[in-house]
């Protein structure tokens, strides 16, 4: 009974009385049972604790596009206006540069609808003024060639004048000397005339009277040579002024002209300058007509209104429409913290569930998960996004299931970034210990990228060595 023996009798003890508390002191099987199960558990828990786990690092965002062009994007207007009329309602397609809106316009100084032609009659005016401007020019510039041309002119015929005047002079004053020894010569034969007269009457008063008009005829020829000379230096003086005067008659002249030219090479500036003003009023009027026409940056579907009503004004560069862009690249904007970024690098594969459509994850054992696609991630940013978490971009994986294309813009994504597998129990440790993924993958990949820079750095050194 108390099992000390070898032998059993409790069986031939229950044939023989029938005691209850015998029937009390064994097992149940009950618990038999459970001792059972639960050592099948523990070993089969324990075979699990050893099976391979792929790490990962968890994240959620939103559906978006890979390139910035494709994301969904608001049209604006260029110009200030009103909504004359809706070409396109919401939910519509529309090409690249076709037209979602007609707008009028609200400036005053764009109402006239003949501008266009009254500023290309402005225009033309102004280039017939530049026109006369240059001719105006063109004949200042002849008008100065030929005062040039005269002050030479000018001043040769000057310059002959007082030759001419130095000639005479010199012809006076040798007139004048020559009548000077005339006079000398009278003179003497006068006195000796007197002489011979008035002491012994050798000559007759006849004589005498001869040679004192002789004497008087010669002082008057004398003083007319004098005066005549005299006349002659006056003259080559009023020749030498009249040469120094030119130049400056000339002078003023020719500045005056080039001064009436100066004015009008600044009047030419000035309508050069009116004229570019003109057209460049009239280009800008030309594309502003061209703006009333809201056009669609690019192929797309008109998502939202902003702007609705009919005679609504609108701003410059004021948003009214909402457009998503044709057949987007898709991408998965995944957010994943701070501390699990250093441990991504762009190529990893990641496991992605959308909103909408049923999934049965496995993290660790991503091929018996059902419902999840297939990633890449395509871009890391290197600043944080929002609430210190890091923007990873996830593209489609190539040769896997493809994204479903009832997709839609701001759907929301969990992911899954995959890293390197590890035992279950290892994971559990991490997890319960709150460790980091490994960084194995990680570490030898530094390495390696240190050990590339620096075959690089010694290459190009070698380099340098044999050019020098």
């Amino acid at each position: 009974m108390l099992n000390i023996s070898h032998q059993k009798v409790g069986k031939k003890v229950h044939e023989q009385f029938e005691l209850h508390s015998l029937n009390t002191l064994h097992t149940p099987r009950s618990a038999v049972i459970l001792k059972r199960w639960l050592i099948g558990i523990s070993i089969v828990l324990l075979i699990v604790m050893f099976l391979p786990w792929q790490q990962n690092i968890n994240g959620k965002g939103d559906l978006s596009a890979l390139a910035p062009q494709d994301r969904p994007q608001t049209v604006q207007n260029a110009i200030a206006g009103r909504i004359e009329k809706w070409v396109h309602k919401e939910g519509d397609f529309v090409k690249k540069g076709e037209t979602i809106i007609i707008i009028s316009e609200i400036k005053d100084d764009y109402f006239d609808p003949k501008l266009p032609q009254r500023l290309q009659e402005q225009l033309s005016a102004k280039q017939a003024a530049i026109e006369s401007y240059k001719a105006k020019i063109a004949a200042l510039s002849n008008q100065i060639a030929a005062l040039h041309k005269n002050q030479q002119f000018s001043l040769q015929k000057a310059r002959n004048k007082v030759t001419q005047g130095l000639a005479k002079v010199t012809a006076d004053s040798t007139d004048v000397v020559a009548e000077q020894v005339q006079l000398a010569i009278a003179q003497t034969r006068f006195n000796r005339g007197d002489d011979q007269y008035k002491n012994g009457g050798i000559i007759s008063l006849s004589e005498w009277e001869s040679r004192k008009l002789k004497l008087q005829e010669v002082k008057a020829k004398l003083v007319s040579y004098q005066n005549k000379q005299a006349i002659s230096k006056q003259e080559l003086i009023n020749a030498r002024i009249e040469l120094n005067s030119i130049n400056a008659d000339y002078a003023e002249k020719i500045s005056k002209a080039q001064s009436d030219q100066s004015s009008a090479y600044s009047s030419l500036a000035a309508g050069d300058y009116e004229l570019a003003q003109l057209t460049n009023k009239i280009a800008n009027v030309d594309i502003r007509r061209q703006q009333y026409h809201v056009k669609a940056p690019q192929d797309g579907y008109i998502v939202r209104a902003i702007k609705m009503g009919i005679g609504e004004t609108i701003k410059e560069g004021e948003s009214i429409v909402t457009l998503q862009p044709a057949n987007p690249q898709m991408a998965v904007e995944l957010f994943v913290k701070a501390m699990d970024v250093p441990l991504i690098q762009e190529g990893r594969e990641v496991r992605l569930q959308f909103e909408g459509f049923p999934a049965l994850q496995f993290s660790g054992w991503p091929s018996v998960s059902v419902g999840t696609f297939g990633g890449i991630v395509k871009v890391i940013d290197r600043v944080d996004s929002k609430n210190g978490e890091y923007r990873l971009l996830v593209v489609p994986k190539p040769n896997d299931e493809p994204w479903p294309h009832q997709l839609r813009m701001g759907s929301g994504v969990y992911g899954w970034v995959m890293l390197d597998n590890v035992s279950v129990w290892y994971e559990v440790w991490r997890q319960l210990n709150a460790f980091p993924p490994s960084l194995k993958r990680n570490l030898r990949k530094m390495k390696n990228q240190d050990r590339k820079r620096r075959r690089n750095k010694i290459g190009r050194n070698q380099k340098a060595r044999d050019q020098q």
